[in-house]
């Protein structure tokens, strides 16, 4: 099984969602605090709307999103402090909650998670994948 990663930062909403098609993904997870975004066609509402007439369902989860401060720090260049910081942010309930919620959707459709970094390397969904590659045993992420 595969879980896809996917970051919209240099490319336009048409060509994130023909990758996706492409790729086979059925189900989007959007891993923003904020689901908003100055890109055009990247705001929650917009994204949801034209995924769904791409026939890929949206699933937006905020508590797998990074905190304030961990966002800080990425926009600061500080890629370990924001993992750190993110790191903690994972043991709070809610987010355990929302990353159980995202194993499962994995585990039963192919999957991408959505965030803005084009790199996942320096991006926290790169620790979310890898969490929910560890929650279902046998899974191999995808950067898209």
């Amino acid at each position: 099984m595969k879980l896809a990663t996917i970051g919209y930062e240099k490319d336009t909403q048409a060509n994130v969602i023909d990758r996706l098609r492409k790729a086979g993904v059925e189900v989007l997870i959007d891993v923003r605090a904020v689901a908003a975004s100055r890109r055009a066609g990247f705001s929650k509402t917009l994204l949801a709307a034209s995924l769904e007439e791409a026939g890929i369902d949206y699933v937006h989860l905020r508590d797998l999103g990074t905190p304030p401060a961990g966002r800080l720090a990425a926009r600061a260049g500080r890629t370990e402090e924001m993992r750190d910081i993110f790191r903690g942010h994972l043991a709070e309930p809610a987010a355990q909650i929302a990353l159980a919620k995202a194993a499962e959707i994995a585990g039963r459709r192919k999957t991408a998670l959505l965030c803005y970094e084009a790199d996942h390397c320096v991006c926290h969904r790169a620790i979310v994948a890898d969490r929910i590659c560890e929650a279902l045993d046998a899974c191999e992420v995808e950067p898209l």
